[in-house]
């Protein structure tokens, strides 16, 4: 069996939303992300690491981000559908940088060796660690709680910023047990921090079948029953309400999402906004103060912006 490879040379700037558009709204079945800087950090480390950037194969001038396909998909409407989508993004305020496109076939096999090469333990805080299923980790301490993951399945590994903000704010917010709804759960990482931080229940939902698929499989490989995935539209397909809502998802989607905010939202419940890039800031705190929210805590990280929301004060 063979895969098609397409390759993304591009700016950083594009890496979140291009990789949430390759996956979900794609279908790609994996993604292999190489950045210049990721290779500069390593090197700047203070421990034993040595990082030579002149003997790094084929290092890329800035991100270099590769989709996997079946085989048998249409290659030209897919290429067609991702120079579109880049055009859109420029009209984000996004800078591309030198875009250049290419493709491959490969077997498969190749896939599943490069991506366990690239993904290791991401030791994210004295609480929470997240884990390749293949890694046999100690936690750092006892009560370090571990997130297992297949990041082959689907979108969502923990080593994107727009996740790790979500992450820091529910590390604020989840104070006491909670209902939680985790909207475009993807991977279903966020879902699954969310029970092991000690929700009651958590509902996790996402448009992409291919999603679902990953987050049951990834709930299930972390021994889990408190939650329950299922296919929705953002909150539009749900009558429930929580006390936590999270959303780790590109600000036009975001801004969607919020007139449906208030009747999904238990009394003093909270929301968590990542995916926010920050020249996007002003249309989201517009939409938050038009619709009855204010902000409580902002997070920023380089360009990208986490939210803890709550109802203003009446």
């Amino acid at each position: 069996m063979k895969l098609l490879a397409i390759r993304i040379k591009a700016g950083h700037e594009l890496e979140d939303g291009l990789s949430y558009f390759l996956q979900n709204d794609l279908g790609a079945v994996g993604l292999e992300s190489r950045k210049k800087s990721d290779f500069i950090a390593e090197g700047q480390k203070n421990d034993s690491s040595l990082v030579e950037l002149d003997d790094i194969e084929n290092l890329p001038e800035d991100l270099e981000l590769t989709a996997f396909f079946d085989a048998e998909a249409d290659k030209e409407e897919l290429l067609n559908k991702v120079n579109a989508k880049i055009e859109e993004m420029k009209g984000y305020g996004l800078e591309p940088g030198q875009v250049e496109i290419d493709t491959r076939y490969i077997a498969d096999e190749d896939w599943n060796t490069a991506w366990q090469k690239y993904y290791h333990v991401i030791d994210f805080s004295r609480n929470l660690a997240i884990v390749p299923e293949w890694e046999d980790y100690q936690p750092a301490f006892p009560d370090q709680k571990l997130i297992r993951l297949d990041p082959g399945l689907a979108f969502g590994t923990g080593g994107h910023t727009t996740t790790q903000l979500v992450l820091l704010a529910m590390e604020r917010a989840m104070t006491k047990p909670m209902t939680v709804m985790d909207v475009g759960t993807g991977s279903g990482i966020l879902a699954i921090a969310a029970s092991l931080m000690g929700a009651k229940k958590v509902l996790a939902t996402d448009i992409s079948d291919e999603a679902v698929t990953a987050a049951q499989e990834n709930i299930k490989l972390n021994d889990i029953n408190n939650i329950t995935v299922k296919k929705a539209n953002l909150l539009k397909d749900t009558e429930e309400s929580f006390d936590l809502i999270i959303a780790n998802i590109l600000a036009e989607i975001l801004l969607d999402l919020i007139p449906d905010l208030d009747k999904h939202l238990n009394k003093d419940g909270k929301v968590i906004f990542s995916g926010i890039d920050y020249k996007q800031l002003p249309k989201i705190e517009a939409a938050l103060e038009k619709n009855g929210f204010e902000i409580e805590m902002k997070m920023q990280e380089k360009r990208w912006i986490g939210l803890l929301i709550s109802r203003k004060d009446k």
